[in-house]
């Protein structure tokens, strides 16, 4: 049986916020918790060692994989911060369109700091996710 590496912690986000070394993205990590917090409605959670996550939902694949995973969130990784939506959304790459300077990996949208990016648009992505997974699961 396949098992999650990435569960809900009962680990303090702000003390994992508090542990991140540089002084400019322990800052921004800062702000995107206010802003994830405040656009969610969700209080903020652990997800394994370093990712913040908001809300939850059950997935269930038609290969029978299921599991848990926050609706959004966020981690302030060393070399880039890293933002999670739901893949699958066409409505996503249209937002990406005016989000600013940031890359896409396969689940991730990397940025290096808050000010490269319109909060705007961030706000809009996280609602579009939550939006899109509530209706899909």
């Amino acid at each position: 049986m396949y098992e999650l590496k990435t569960k809900e912690t009962d680990n303090s986000v702000i003390e994992f916020i508090e542990t991140v070394k540089s002084p400019k993205k322990r800052e921004d990590a800062f702000k995107l918790l206010d802003i994830f917090t405040e656009t969610t409605g969700y209080q903020a959670k652990m997800w394994g060692p370093s990712i913040i996550g908001f809300g939850l939902y059950h997935y269930k694949y038609e290969s029978g994989h299921e599991g848990d995973a926050p609706l959004v969130g966020f981690s302030p990784r060393k070399a880039k911060i890293s933002l999670y939506f739901a893949t699958g959304d066409t409505a996503r790459e249209e937002l990406l369109k005016d989000f600013g300077k940031h890359t896409t990996g396969k689940a991730c949208v990397y940025i290096n700091k808050v000010t490269d990016i319109d909060v705007d648009v961030l706000k809009a992505l996280i609602k579009q996710s939550v939006k899109f997974l509530k209706e899909k699961y």
